[in-house]
């Protein structure tokens, strides 16, 4: 099972640097801005990417909308990770964004 957040109360955790984001995005995506130091593991090549996260840590999901990322959460939640689902993704998010990558 997996937690669930507002894109909004993601924007205050990022501000305070306190979270570990996972970002399930494809690459072509990135370009309408992304979460600074966040783990990028597009959802089509998800597997793949498994060895850049650690059980012990909590993560954060976005995607742009919520709906991979749900996917990626229940995935994850499912392997033991603790895992906070973004409500909104980050077509929702207003904080701080980088655009080149």
């Amino acid at each position: 099972m997996y937690q669930t957040i507002m894109a909004q109360e993601l924007e205050m955790l990022v501000r305070k640097g306190q979270v570990k984001v996972i970002d399930v995005r494809e690459k072509s995506e990135m370009s309408m801005g992304y979460i600074k130091d966040m783990i990028h593991m597009p959802l089509s090549e998800f597997g793949n990417h498994l060895q850049k996260i650690n059980k012990k840590d909590h993560y954060y999901v976005v995607c742009w909308s919520g709906s991979r990322s749900q996917v990626a959460s229940n995935f994850l939640a499912q392997q033991g990770f603790k895992i906070t689902n973004v409500l909104g993704g980050m077509s929702a998010y207003n904080g701080d964004v980088e655009y080149e990558m």
